[in-house]
């Protein structure tokens, strides 16, 4: 049986000087997914950038819009209805003010929190959609909003970013099968990666490949001559015994 086709769509604004913005992680986990997944090329439909591969057994149609965020929604739209699809077979991948940076969070349906891109998705397709909440955090102040998700990520956040769309592209097949879970699972493991038992990095084994030997308290002692503090009276005494 053929398998359905998806479609997963990254929200930015086209050209250069967008490329690094905050407002454009979902333009990056798409190349993420493109790059590590063996995508096709990139290639101009649907008022769009669009690459076309599988992810396991799903195949899946990577969507970057070639308008600016505000009518992202023409190019989903026009997608959609090509390839006679529901907003249940679209996953939207946007940056987040609400959540800290680093995280990531998926739902289905609601508001679109006056996000520009999702509120042009809500109005060609409806709000039935998926969408992986990609946080960048917040500014603190409402009038600081624009130029905060349309500056470039800082040099401080490039780890927690590269490790962010790492696990993306680590859990984009669990997220094309529909176990949310798993995907957001893989996301936790680059992002917060196992610690031992007792919440300590695991420390590295020394180069020869065997553990460095425990240290004997009682061995230290005999090492560490304890200091003389004996009377020269009692020195003198104790060298005639």
């Amino acid at each position: 049986m053929e398998a359905s086709l998806q479609i997963f769509v990254g929200l930015g604004n086209p050209g250069g000087k967008y490329a690094r913005n905050r407002h454009n992680i979902g333009f990056m986990a798409l190349d993420r997914i493109a790059e590590d997944h063996g995508f096709g090329p990139w290639r101009a439909r649907f008022q769009a950038e669009v690459s076309e591969g599988r992810l396991g057994g799903d195949k899946v149609l990577l969507l970057k819009p070639g308008t600016f965020m505000n009518l992202s929604g023409q190019a989903v739209g026009e997608a959609m209805r090509f390839f006679k699809l529901e907003p249940d077979d679209v996953t939207v991948f946007h940056d987040e003010l609400d959540l800290a940076p680093g995280k990531c969070r998926v739902k289905t349906g609601g508001g679109h929190a006056g996000h520009n891109g999702l509120r042009s998705i809500h109005a060609h397709i409806g709000e039935t959609y998926h969408r992986v909440r990609l946080g960048i955090g917040h500014p603190g102040r409402k009038d600081l909003v624009a130029a905060y998700v349309l500056h470039d990520f800082h040099k401080a956040d490039e780890d927690w970013l590269d490790d962010l769309l790492r696990g993306i592209s680590d859990g984009a097949g669990e997220l094309a099968r529909g176990d949310t879970g798993k995907f957001q699972n893989a996301v936790a493991l680059r992002v917060n990666p196992p610690r031992s038992s007792g919440g300590k990095q695991e420390k590295p084994e020394p180069a020869s490949g065997k553990p460095a030997p425990k240290k004997d308290p009682e061995a230290k002692a005999a090492q560490d001559p304890q200091p003389d503090d004996r009377s020269p009276l009692q020195k003198l005494a104790d060298k005639f015994r």
